[in-house]
């Protein structure tokens, strides 16, 4: 049976009351800027929040706008993304910079639609953006929410899906304030993790991190360092330097030329220019 009118009321309380009481401050929390929004939603995939803060900051000072983050050599970029790793994020944040300049007029599309056709931007960053920059009233999860849901509806179940969690998602919305509202899912979420455990491991869509140590994010990352300082003659030149194989080295860089994250150029592997 689905949850009573009741029942989302008094839940809707439970969440406000802890938001009131215990609420997160991070910087992105203090400004609707679609730009600053979409800045901190692509750093949030897959970091934690107090590791995107200062983050956060320094990219802002360097970057402050569409215009100048279009504009900005990808070397710089990725310079200034180091620390949060997955770099692609990086490159696609940029390349949504210049499609907003290039066909939006400089200005983030409000529409669900578009938003997605922007590089890097799936389902969830659309939405997230929509909720967080323009208060829309759209409904989308990530880990915080899938707990606090799974914990309140979902106690004695042992596989949750998304289908069975959005129903839920879209009664409880708070259609006047969603911005508010999903703050204080996201914090309410935060706080059972560290005081009832993780309820979003029960999600049909829980992932386990693979290990960073030895991966080729660890590898893909040590390549960016370098070559942000200076261009390498051959991959060989570049495993030497890194202090790994020239094998591994040589694929990850194939793979990187294909997403336009480096590229050869008169003899030198650098950061792509395009």
């Amino acid at each position: 049976m689905p949850p009573s009118p009741h029942a989302y009321t008094a839940f809707r309380n439970i969440v406000l009351k802890h938001y009131r009481r215990n609420r997160r401050y991070f910087p992105w929390r203090k400004t609707a800027n679609p730009y600053r929004i979409l800045v901190s939603e692509v750093m949030l995939q897959q970091t934690q929040a107090s590791r995107v803060v200062p983050k956060y900051n320094e990219f802002l000072k360097k970057f402050p706008t569409f215009k100048t983050l279009a504009e900005a050599p990808l070397r710089k970029v990725l310079r200034a993304w180091q620390g949060l790793g997955y770099n692609r994020r990086a490159l696609s944040l940029q390349r949504t910079a210049r499609e907003v300049m290039l066909r939006h007029k400089g200005k983030l599309p409000r529409d669900e639609h578009k938003l997605e056709r922007l590089p890097g931007i799936g389902p969830y960053a659309a939405r997230a953006v929509l909720a967080f920059a323009f208060n829309r009233p759209t409904v989308f999860l990530e880990t915080n929410i899938r707990t606090v849901f799974i914990h309140h509806f979902f106690k004695t179940k042992r596989r949750v899906s998304d289908k069975e969690i959005l129903p839920l998602a879209t009664a409880a919305l708070d259609r006047r304030n969603p911005r508010q509202w999903y703050a204080a899912l996201m914090d309410y979420g935060a706080f059972l993790k560290k005081t009832e455990g993780n309820a979003s491991r029960k999600s049909a869509h829980y992932k386990t991190q693979p290990p960073f140590r030895g991966s080729s994010r660890e590898l893909r990352g040590q390549i960016i360092r370098a070559l942000t300082k200076k261009s390498f003659p051959s991959a060989h030149a570049l495993s030497k330097h890194l202090g790994v194989s020239v094998m591994d080295t040589a694929q990850a860089l194939r793979q990187m030329e294909r997403e336009g994250m480096t590229e050869r150029k008169q003899g030198r592997i650098r950061v792509s220019r395009r």
